[in-house]
């Protein structure tokens, strides 16, 4: 037996070899990843890390000892170089490793801006890696001017975090507003008000033509001809799942890596989870950036490795922290024709499709997230006229 290879170092990786190991698999796993460092949480690295709420020992998900107690063995810092699904082997430092079975975990790395228009300016930075956190922390100095380019999550994230810290904050946004890709009208006016509350300019609308400067940011100039003085710019304009390794191995690809109901890609004995992997989801093709998908597909392609046959029902769940608020995603809400705005600990926004509940956002309530999910999970009847009437109470559509 060759063992096991996953590629990636991530939290896909990390949940899939834990997994392994709890049932009881007992050859070689190994973890194949870019960065130097052992697998680690992202998602706080916008916000409790940057902020310095969340010490390096909390983000990462499992101690150096537990690997090697586990026999999980790390090549770290060492980017995958060829997959040989013909002949089970992978290269990677000159050296060329057999496996029995492979798991691509590559994830999905943000979009930059072009060399073309300064995008490789001394300055410029995108959120993904602690890297880049570690990069930038030095520029969050009280009064330094940043300009957010992108109005999605990690933009909306890090321009929080700048404003806590006392930067002046200007977020642009191309499309006509916030969260246009992945939340309602109404989710997204509440989370500008938030914004606009703690001082944050927002620019909707409005795309950039370049980013001036020499060797360094100097501004950011928008397509309307303004120019916004800027000491550093983030960069939060989406991602790419990583899928060149998988492409050039004659692997099937669209947006993301395409997997079947079990997380089998087109090539025999190969596997792929996480940000990088194109699942179904409610009929479409498409992929889940978050932890939960990372952990759930994870650990059911390490089930299947080992011959579960356990088809893949993703149950999605997000969130995210800006200021003193917690925004709570549950479902998915892709073909939404209705939203309902509910007041209650927050405000909440219910999405429907067709007469029937598919997500649910909560701002600052906690209650209704959890009702939410377990009514979408249990798939119960509910309608918008139940959610938008002010005297139902929530608990008892449970029932």
């Amino acid at each position: 037996m060759s063992g096991i290879i996953i590629i990636g170092g991530g939290q896909a990786a990390a949940s899939m070899a834990a997994k392994l190991r709890a049932k009881g698999y007992e050859h070689e796993i190994t973890i194949i990843g870019d960065e130097p460092v052992p697998p680690y949480q992202r998602p706080p690295l916008s916000k409790a890390y940057l902020l310095g709420d969340m010490p390096l020992e909390r983000l990462t998900l499992r101690g150096d000892d537990w690997w090697a107690e586990n026999r999980i063995t790390l090549r770290l810092g060492a980017p995958v170089e060829t997959i040989d699904p013909a002949a089970r082997t992978v290269t990677v430092g000159g050296d060329t490793l057999a496996y029995d079975e492979l798991a691509l975990c590559t994830g999905a790395p943000p979009r930059r801006l072009p060399a073309s228009i300064g995008g490789d300016l001394e300055g410029v930075y995108t959120v993904r890696t602690l890297a880049d956190v570690d990069g930038m922390a030095p520029e969050f100095r009280e009064g330094a001017r940043l300009v957010v380019i992108g109005g999605g999550y990690i933009g909306l994230e890090a321009a929080a975090v700048a404003r806590k810290l006392g930067l002046e904050v200007t977020l642009v946004e191309a499309a006509p507003r916030i969260l246009g890709r992945v939340a309602s009208a109404e989710t997204a006016s509440a989370i500008r008000a938030l914004h606009q509350r703690h001082g944050t300019e927002i620019i909707e609308g409005v795309g950039v033509e370049r980013i001036e400067g020499d060797t360094r940011i100097s501004g950011v100039r928008l397509a309307d001809g303004r120019t916004l003085p800027a000491d550093f710019c983030i960069v939060g304009i989406g991602v790419i799942p990583a899928t060149d390794l998988a492409r050039a191995a004659g692997i099937t690809c669209g947006n993301g890596i395409v997997t079947d109901a079990f997380g089998r890609t087109s090539a025999p004995h190969v596997w792929a989870a996480g940000d990088c992997a194109e699942i179904e989801l409610a009929g479409q093709r498409t992929r889940l950036e978050s932890v939960g998908n990372a952990i759930d597909m994870g650990e059911l392609v390490a089930e299947n490795m080992l011959g579960a046959e356990q088809p893949y029902a993703p149950k999605p769940w997000f969130w995210s922290d800006q200021y003193d608020a917690k925004l709570q995603i549950a479902g998915w809400n892709a073909g939404y024709d209705t939203v309902i705005t509910r007041g209650g600990d927050g405000q909440s926004f219910w999405y429907f499709r067709d007469g029937a509940l598919i997500a649910v956002d909560a701002l600052n309530d906690a209650r209704a997230y959890m009702i939410g999910k377990r009514l979408i999970e249990g798939a119960k009847p509910v309608t918008p006229d139940q959610i938008a009437n002010p005297d139902t109470d929530l608990k008892a559509l449970m029932k």
